[in-house]
């Protein structure tokens, strides 16, 4: 009978700082685990604290804290299959992004990350310190080589594992979603493979932490890069797995694979994902929004209500004298179809009081922006004022091309505590509605069927803040906006890469202006789920005071 190892993998949603909480996630895994048969449970990259937790890791007592934990595992583990799990190890002044195997109530073996990634959120140089490059451990007789996340990213940590005895890879991962992520990743475990020609286990977690969400997808490859298992996108999901030892070494044993879903769908449950983990992970329950009758407050209505269920989103519209009554009967049609609470607060009194108020120092002016951006800001006001009565978290609506150039109200529209859509571009706002009224998943806490209507998505885009306004009246048409957006931002480009798409050079111009002007609004805005590599906040890192313009 041929020799096996089986694997008891936890692709599982930790929470950061919660250092009990994901000790006993591990717990209940190992002791899975353990009923499984399994010689090793494998958790994640920094399970013990929670990923990406940026400088928490560096305070003392959170370390310390850490490793009574990682003791009391390794007490409690004792009896079983060997752990390993992901956590910062201090070691004298040093401090380590660690992968510990805990075996016979003590750590056994621990693994110490050397390439430490230093690009768009990460930013572990400054944090941790580099570990040498090492050997396997063993257990048993069975010798196990673990690059950490980045480190399976480069040559030299696998090359120098198989050099020195390894017989198969597992790596530890926290590894959030952007979109195309799955394809980058899968290149450079093919090619840890092929250099190795060792297998190689991938363990990604999954769950929203910030702007990130952790996608799982964890797989098996064979050596000459065949895929011998995949576990599920997104999902918590246990799967034990099993090496066969054969002539030519360890083979993973094919299991179940399964299948990624299309872009549109998983970015859709990266949002949906994002705020239920944020609210979860925060404390809230309930969130409101205010329904304008447009097409972003609308997404956001639907995915917090797939994410949170209809019993616990609550949509205000907030209408004066320039709400449209098209906007009006679109945004309660929308509230219904979602079946969430829609309540009706007009805005005219306050904003009366706030010109009476205003009116001496106003005097001989002309009406202007400014009077446009009290009523945002009075929406704001009264629906913060809400969220402090009923404790319920009030989610801004603006979109990535808005973000951008800073059509917004800062402490009016922008007022929040999570935008759901802020790395989603105007155009694919309009596609993800579509996609949503014509897809619906188990995952998602909303009803199926078309929930939002076609005259939100069909008519033109209008803050209603004056008569007979359009959003094309101060800023291109939406198409042509993104096409720039997406090369000014998402490429990093120049003036003269707009001008060579075939976009005019001043309006180019102005776009990169109003880039530039409005990160102090960006700066002071909500986090929301990253989507893509050039996400406003960790990815984009800009002063706010900077004179620099392209000057091509």
């Amino acid at each position: 009978m041929a020799e096996r190892f089986r694997i008891t993998l936890a692709q599982l949603n930790p929470t950061v700082g919660d250092v009990a909480g994901n000790a006993d996630l591990a717990r209940k895994v190992w002791a899975q685990g353990r009923e499984a048969g399994a010689d090793l449970v494998a958790l994640p990259e920094m399970f013990i604290a929670g990923y990406n937790a940026q400088d928490l890791v560096m305070k003392p007592a959170f370390q310390r804290d850490v490793m009574t934990h990682i003791e009391a595992l390794a007490r409690d583990c004792a009896d079983g299959p060997a752990l390993a799990i992901g956590a910062p190890y201090a070691e004298g002044a040093a401090l380590y992004n660690a992968y510990l195997i805990l075996k016979d109530g003590q750590i056994a073996s621990r693994v110490l990350k050397h390439h430490l990634p230093n690009e768009t959120v990460f930013d572990e140089v400054r944090i941790f310190d580099s570990g040498p490059l090492g050997g396997p451990y063993s257990l048993g007789d069975v010798r196990i080589g673990s690059p950490i996340c980045e480190d399976a990213w480069h040559e030299d940590v696998a090359e120098t594992l198989a050099e020195t005895g390894a017989e198969f890879l597992l790596v530890p991962n926290g590894s959030p979603y952007y979109r195309g992520k799955f394809e980058t990743r899968m290149n450079h475990m093919v090619a840890r493979v092929i250099e190795t020609e060792l297998p190689l286990i991938y363990l990604n977690m999954v769950g929203g932490q910030d702007d990130q969400v952790f996608d799982g997808a964890s797989f098996g490859l064979n050596p000459g890069g065949k895929l011998a298992f995949q576990m599920p996108a997104f999902d918590a999901e246990v799967c034990h797995v099993d090496l066969e030892r054969k002539p030519e070494g360890w083979r993973i044993v094919e299991g179940d694979k399964g299948l990624h879903a299309e872009p549109y769908a998983q970015d859709y449950r990266v949002m949906v994902q994002g705020l239920r983990d944020y609210m979860r992970k925060t404390g809230f329950k309930k969130v409101l929004l205010g329904m304008s009758g447009g097409i972003d407050s609308a997404l956001v209505a639907t995915i917090a209500t797939d994410a949170l269920g209809a019993e616990n989103v609550r949509c205000v519209m907030l209408p004066s004298e320039y709400t449209s009554q098209a906007s009006l009967e679109d945004a309660e049609a929308c509230a219904n179809a979602l079946g969430v609470r829609y309540d009706y607060v007009p805005i005219k009194q306050g904003r009366d009081a706030i010109t009476d108020t205003l009116a001496p120092l106003f005097e001989g002016t002309t009406p202007d922006l400014t009077e446009e951006n009290i009523q945002s800001r009075l929406r704001g006001l009264l629906l913060m004022g809400l969220s402090n009565k009923f404790g319920e978290m009030l989610l801004t609506t603006g979109n990535k091309s808005e973000v951008a150039v800073g059509y917004a109200t800062i402490y009016g529209d922008m007022a929040g505590g999570y935008n759901p859509i802020k790395d989603l571009y105007k155009m694919r706002v309009f596609e993800t509605c579509r996609w949503r009224n014509a897809n619906h998943s188990d995952w998602m806490m909303g009803p199926e069927g078309r929930v939002i209507p076609e005259n939100i998505i069909t008519k033109a885009p209008s803050a209603e803040l004056r008569d007979d306004q359009k959003d094309s009246d101060s800023l291109p048409d939406y198409p042509e906006l993104d096409a720039m957006l997406e090369i000014l931002v998402d490429q990093d480009g120049a003036i003269e890469d707009c001008v060579a798409a075939g976009f005019d050079r001043d309006v180019a111009k102005k776009i990169e202006h109003l880039v530039y002007i409005s990160e102090y609004k960006r700066f002071q805005s909500a986090p929301g789920p990253r989507l893509t590599k050039s996400a406003f906040w960790l990815d984009r890192r800009y002063p706010i005071a900077n004179r620099w313009r392209d000057p091509s």
